[in-house]
């Protein structure tokens, strides 16, 4: 095709002309189909040439029209135009699970401060150094249930005393023991006549904050009984166990640093 404002006029050493003034006036370039735009000023008609000076000596494809500079790589491209290596990010599943498994058992001591937050307790049951002159030697450790108190005996008739949780009705017991056994965070494992009462309780759990015998437990002869910390603050001070003696973590902590194994223990 030779027609005119066709790209065969350019190819063709003949000047180009834009195919009407409508697409001049629209300012279209018409380098993808041959037509140019209107110089600057000048009216254009389907049969104006265009002016030689508005692009030298430059075709089509090399008029200012196509003299813009290419535009850079997309900001996306940028942003990935370097290899990455994934190897070397952090698994966002993983980092939860690695940080959880960094995470060391909580300090008994702090969890002791941290279990009282919020709880209001009756004083009475706060540890204090008071008189006693029950007649034991020092270092007995004494358990008066119907007062809901464990004194551990000292020199000079003084006694620390700690507010306790017993057995509830039913479940209360007097005698003479000792301490057996003591461990820290201890696991539970209920014996098969609480697991008859409460078929839903675990078989076994591991020692930690949510186990039941709390921070540390001090096991009395060869009985199922204990005295030890509890996850439950609020049951200090009343009848809600199945015989074991219960202690404010912050308690049993201080009385397991006290009292060595082999002590006397009676509960009266």
């Amino acid at each position: 095709m030779t027609g005119r404002g066709y790209a065969a006029d350019v190819y063709g050493q003949r000047p180009a002309y834009a195919r009407s003034a409508g697409y001049a006036a629209a300012g279209y370039s018409g380098a993808q189909v041959g037509y140019a735009p209107a110089a600057p000023g000048l009216a254009l008609h389907s049969g104006d040439p265009v002016p030689s000076q508005v692009y030298g000596s430059q075709d089509l494809y090399g008029s200012q029209a196509y003299a813009r500079p290419r535009p850079q790589a997309y900001p996306q491209q940028q942003a990935y135009a370097q290899p990455q290596s994934y190897a070397s990010q952090p698994d966002p599943l993983e980092a939860p699970r690695a940080r959880q498994a960094a995470l060391p058992m909580q300090d008994p001591a702090q969890a002791a401060r941290e279990e009282g937050i919020g709880r209001a307790m009756d004083p009475r049951f706060q540890r204090q150094e008071v008189a006693y002159d029950g007649g034991q030697r020092p270092g007995t450790v004494v358990i008066d249930t119907p007062s809901r108190f464990l004194y551990l005996v000292q020199p000079g008739g003084r006694a620390l005393r700690y507010g306790i949780g017993v057995g509830r009705p039913g479940f209360t017991w007097s005698g003479m023991k000792t301490v057996s056994a003591k461990r820290e965070w201890p696991d539970w494992t209920p014996p098969a006549e609480m697991l008859r009462r409460r078929p839903d309780l675990p078989r076994h759990m591991a020692g930690g904050p949510a186990n039941p015998l709390g921070a540390r437990a001090l096991y009395l002869g060869s009985s199922l009984y204990r005295i030890h910390g509890t996850n439950e603050p609020h049951t200090i001070g009343q009848s809600v166990s199945s015989g074991c003696i219960r202690m404010m973590n912050e308690d049993v902590m201080d009385l397991y640093e006290r009292v060595p194994v082999g002590a006397r223990v009676q509960v009266i």
